[in-house]
């Protein structure tokens, strides 16, 4: 059964930084894609980044980049989405998804 999940519910400041977490079981992590989606408020499902499996390749949502940046350990099985200089608009819940599955998702609240 694949399972992921999310870690690092945070409030942060706008211009703050924030670290999310997704640990993977269930498939074999090391030989996938990864991806970081993200509903904001009374919104729909938005993309936000995917990694390759050794990596070293990733593409990013113009909304988020230069300030997100997603890695990943294939030794843990953990997807990371390393997030900076945040806005107000980054405010949604999290998730990690790999294929058709997803997370249980984590808030991310940018708020003064």
């Amino acid at each position: 059964e694949v399972q992921l999940v999310e870690s690092g519910v945070g409030l942060v400041q706008p211009g703050g930084s924030l670290r999310l977490s997704c640990a993977a079981s269930g498939f074999t992590f090391s030989t996938t894609a990864m991806n970081w989606v993200r509903q904001a408020p009374g919104k729909g499902l938005e993309w936000v980044s995917t990694i390759l499996r050794d990596g070293g390749t990733t593409w990013y949502a113009d909304s988020v980049k230069g300030r997100f940046t997603i890695s990943r350990d294939n030794a843990k099985n953990t997807l990371y989405l390393h997030m900076n200089s945040l806005k107000p608009e980054d405010t949604a819940v999290y998730y990690c998804s790999h294929g058709l599955n997803r997370g249980q998702g984590t808030q991310v609240t940018v708020s003064s």
